[in-house]
């Protein structure tokens, strides 16, 4: 998280609105570990990773949606997941990404 960190506390100065992006679960082999973070703004900044590059662009699009909504999501990528490998997760395992909009503090 604190190589994010620079990045989201000046979106936030900026006024901009964030998704946070963090493996919550890895099964068998995978390019990031668990507490990976990637955080995305609305008008599509990214910093951080959580797969090395295999699955950004996926779950680029889930932070987007997670900033529309209002809503957060768990998604799943992995080998049994047709998806991952339209991504590119190949390196066979699985992940679990949590992605929550970041509320400002009061």
């Amino acid at each position: 998280m604190r190589d994010i960190l620079p990045d989201i506390e000046r979106w936030i100065a900026d006024g901009e609105e964030i998704a946070l992006a963090t493996v919550v679960r890895a099964i068998g082999s995978s390019p990031r570990p668990v507490g990976a973070k990637m955080a995305v703004t609305r008008s599509g900044r990214m910093t951080g990773s959580v797969s090395g590059g295999c699955v950004e662009g996926a779950v680029f699009e889930v932070a987007l949606e997670v900033l529309e909504t209002g809503r957060p999501r768990l998604v799943r990528y992995g080998i049994s997941d047709e998806q991952a490998w339209d991504v590119g997760l190949s390196c066979g395992g699985t992940i679990d990404v949590f992605v929550e909009p970041l509320v400002k503090q009061s």
